[in-house]
């Protein structure tokens, strides 16, 4: 038996991305071989309406929406890069808004931050380089970017910072997480998922994730690269809380729990620093960048 859960994340210019991922997953395969994974049907409809609903969502069966998402975002995610990242993109592809309705042959696996591209990605890829002519390559810029160090001399973390009591690899091979061998793993004390993550607007509570994850997350909210000088190793339970400069406006999608954002909370560089025991120093490096060499509208279905 599998175990379905939901989880709530804001990105940049408001976007709520809803993922409901259920625990099973599909065999993953590389770029570039003739088993990439691909949509089995999909609708694109450029949406022209102007309520300021925004969401992307992954379902059970398969099922990925997306409800008035612009196509940088759409590529965005797709080729797991930031919005910094992006370059030489129309104007129109920040203006140009999209639903999408397509479904895969089986359940589709959510790629938490920091993990290597997943199927989702991959179906993304193929339905952007069809329909809409997406033609990208990768090159090496200098950037602005973000350098995640430690806060205080002693290198003492944080209370929202500390190192998991879990083995999550080892409970996953057992089947820990709604899989045969076991139940779901208990929450953590803060009520986040043990071995996981949850993200909603201006909240990451999580169990058992690496920096790496962690880094990924911060280049979201920053908007900006954010590359790990603590040299940390291993895993960690984290609760990051932080008021977001962008609030996502509307209501939230069914299933996604209300907001609860506090306006007069700490930024997310205070809140890293005061939580977690770490800071966000601002720095110039050399980073990958994804050129888009040609787009076209899509035409509709």
């Amino acid at each position: 038996m599998t175990s379905t859960q939901c989880s709530l994340l804001a990105l940049g210019a408001g976007l709520l991305v809803v993922l409901c991922a259920n625990g099973s997953t599909r065999a993953q395969t590389l770029p570039g071989t003739t088993d990439r994974p691909k949509f089995e049907v999909a609708s694109v409809r450029e949406n022209t309406n102007d309520d300021g609903k925004v969401m992307i969502g992954i379902q059970p069966g398969g099922r990925y929406n997306t409800v008035n998402v612009p196509l940088w975002e759409l590529i965005r995610q797709a080729y797991a890069v930031q919005r910094t990242q992006l370059v030489g993109a129309p104007e129109w592809t920040e203006t140009a808004r999209y639903d999408i309705v397509a479904k895969a042959e089986s359940d589709i696996q959510g790629t938490p931050p920091g993990s290597p591209a997943g199927p989702l990605n991959f179906m993304m890829q193929d339905l952007l380089e069809d329909r809409f002519k997406l033609r990208t390559h990768r090159e090496t810029r200098e950037l602005p970017i973000y350098a995640l160090t430690f806060a205080r001399s002693d290198k003492t973390l944080g209370v929202g910072l500390r190192v998991s009591t879990v083995d999550c690899a080892a409970m996953r091979g057992r089947g820990g997480r709604g899989g045969r061998g076991g139940p779901p793993p208990d929450p953590i004390a803060s009520g986040g998922p043990q071995c996981g993550m949850r993200v909603a607007p201006g909240q990451v509570v999580a169990g058992g994730m690496a920096l790496a994850q962690l880094t990924q997350m911060l280049s979201m909210f920053t908007q900006r690269i954010v590359f790990d000088r603590t040299g940390l190793e291993g895993t960690f339970d984290i609760d990051l809380t932080f008021t977001p400069e962008r609030v996502p406006q509307g209501v939230p999608p069914p299933g996604a729990p209300p907001l609860a954002i506090d306006p007069n909370g700490p930024s997310i560089f205070t809140a890293v620093q005061e939580q977690l025991g770490l800071k966000l120093e601002s720095e110039r490096a050399p980073v990958e960048v994804l050129v888009i060499d040609h787009v076209e509208r899509p035409t509709p279905d």
